[in-house]
């Protein structure tokens, strides 16, 4: 009987170290694939997003209660605040976020709950490297293992390390791009400019304005379709309609009308800063020196039935500023009586380093201006996330706001209110109206690339873009200029920083436990098969005698 007892475990432990070698992956299979590195930047002196890039640590799902020295996989709905604040205070290697190809895909309430949690950890730093990638088959697969393996911890320890020593896979993820980051100073600004010349001697100038630019977590992919690719395709429109107007010197208005896009808007309006310090400061000639009714700055218009003007002092009666924003509110009380519209007055902090609007640039000047945007706080998470895409926007409403700010502009211009004009008058439409099909091409063109500060100077995808807004700049419009602002390298305004786009490998292989538990198994079958040799003479007389009893 005790020496039987052997040769049923033999079989056993045959059986099983079979049984693993059948399942078990190969020792190292990999698969690369592209992620882009969370922000990183200093403004005004701070610094924000994170400064770590290199990786080699072991993927864990965010719901697992260990994270030291792991990348926490997550998908767009695991994130959160608080999950982002616990892998940085238990040492997280990294973070990896998962990003499905179709937006549309995921529930508006998880879309809203993201761009809350990203707003909050872009407004400081972390050491902790984050990275976003695109879905597919091989990471959602990685993603549905280490789920699976985190829900084991409710099982018993003894099980949960058995299991995990026979049947886990272990997933590496490995950056290994040993380049230190670098800062970058290089970066410059545009900032185009182009003017519709008024019919009268020396008229009042007009400025419309929008910042083209975009932001969120990753530079790579901030597509900014509302903020603010809606406020540029308004404008550019306004351009189009506006310049029929003035082609004919019947219904040329007595306004000069200037239009801007400005680069840098998300980085504290970079771009229209110095815009405004070119021509007030050091051109010898401007239409910002001389009278400037008012300066209209168009942000996150495609969506909402709310439209808000943020002012920082409230306009003063028989003022331009206060005749334009009362023929904004005539427009939507008698043609889109269910909008909203309200007044936002925040005053300018001169302790702050910072602003919030565009428009707070020209008040900082003494120059009257307002932003239109269908955001009442400025800290609205809709304005900088990577989830802002075309599947957000509703161009209905676009082209509505876009409607309402063209009717307004024109009545205050022809001053058609004290010229007895009805009302509900409709002077944009037929020919004058506004196209669907170009505004959706428009909203595609601005949202086919990233629109990243840090990336329209360096990729040609990117530089095209902004060459194809100055070109429809120069078709309808006079005097086009392309302002170019490059930094002080001895104390820029603002400093990136490089490796924001990484190839990263994520190899598939057991754990170590595993290999010690296999070597194991093969030492106890090793000794088993000593121990039957050693006892040859006993199996072999066992064996010919239940042979000899079968055969009689």
């Amino acid at each position: 009987m005790l020496h039987r007892e052997p040769c049923v475990a033999a079989v056993l432990l045959l059986l099983c170290v079979h049984g693993l070698h059948g399942s078990a992956l190969p020792a190292v299979s990999s698969y690369e694939f592209r992620a882009y590195r969370m922000q990183q930047y200093s403004l005004a002196q701070h610094m924000h997003g994170c400064r770590g890039a290199i990786v080699v640590a072991e993927a864990r799902a965010a719901d697992e209660p260990v994270l030291t020295r792991r990348c926490v996989i997550m998908k767009v709905m695991d994130f959160t605040t608080e999950k982002f604040k616990d892998a940085q205070r238990q040492n997280a290697a990294a973070i990896l976020l998962l990003l499905p190809k179709n937006i549309s895909s995921i529930p508006h309430d998880s879309i809203q709950f993201f761009m809350v949690s990203e707003s909050a950890v872009l407004l400081k730093e972390t050491l902790m490297p984050v990275y976003v990638a695109h879905e597919d088959e091989q990471l959602l697969c990685m993603y549905e293992e280490v789920k699976q393996a985190a829900a084991t911890r409710t099982s018993s320890v003894f099980i949960r390390v058995l299991r995990s020593m026979v049947t886990a896979t272990a997933f590496q993820i490995l950056v290994s791009n040993n380049t230190p980051i670098k800062a970058s100073i290089d970066n410059y600004i545009v900032t185009l400019e182009g003017v519709l010349s008024g019919a009268a001697e020396d008229p009042p100038t007009i400025v419309i304005t929008a910042h083209y630019d975009s932001y969120g977590l990753a530079p790579w992919l901030s597509y900014g379709a509302d903020s603010n690719g809606s406020g540029v395709t308004i404008l550019l429109e306004l351009v189009r309609l506006f310049q029929k107007l003035y082609s004919s010197p019947s219904t040329r208005p007595p306004y000069h009308l200037m239009f801007s896009l400005t680069g840098g808007g998300k980085y504290n309006f970079l771009g229209t800063k110095r815009w405004i310090e070119e021509n007030l400061d050091h051109a010898e000639s401007s239409l910002l020196h001389d009278n400037v009714a008012f300066v209209l700055c168009l942000d996150t218009l495609a969506n909402s039935d709310e439209l808000y003007m943020h002012v920082s002092r409230p306009p003063k009666p028989d003022t331009p500023m206060h005749a334009f924003i009362q023929q904004l509110e005539e427009v939507v009380a008698f043609r889109f009586p269910w909008v909203k519209v309200g007044l936002v007055h925040k005053k300018i902090n001169l302790v702050e380093s910072t602003v919030a609007w565009e428009h707070e640039r020209y008040s900082l000047r003494r120059i009257p201006s307002f932003t239109l945007s269908h955001l009442e706080d400025p800290k609205s998470e809709l304005r900088g996330s990577i989830l802002d895409t075309m599947s957000q926007v509703d161009l209905r409403k676009l082209k509505r706001n876009g409607i309402i700010i063209a009717e307004a502009l024109a009545r205050y211009m022809y001053n058609l209110s004290d010229k007895g004009s009805p009302k509900d008058i409709q002077l944009f439409k037929g020919q004058m109206d506004f196209y669907d099909s170009r505004i959706s091409n428009l909203m595609s063109v601005l949202t086919s690339v990233p629109r990243a500060t840090q990336l329209l100077d360096k990729e040609p995808g990117h530089v095209l873009l902004v060459n194809s807004l100055e070109q429809e700049f120069k078709h309808y419009l006079q005097q086009v200029h392309r302002h170019t602002f490059r930094q002080d390298k001895r104390d820029p305004d603002i400093t990136f920083y490089d490796q924001m786009n990484q190839q990263i490998v994520m190899y598939r292989v057991k754990p170590a436990a595993f290999d010690l538990f296999l070597g194991g198994c093969i030492a106890a079958y090793l000794g088993i098969v000593y121990y039957a040799i050693q006892n040859f003479e006993y199996f072999y007389t066992k064996l010919k005698a239940a042979v000899k009893s079968k055969q009689q």
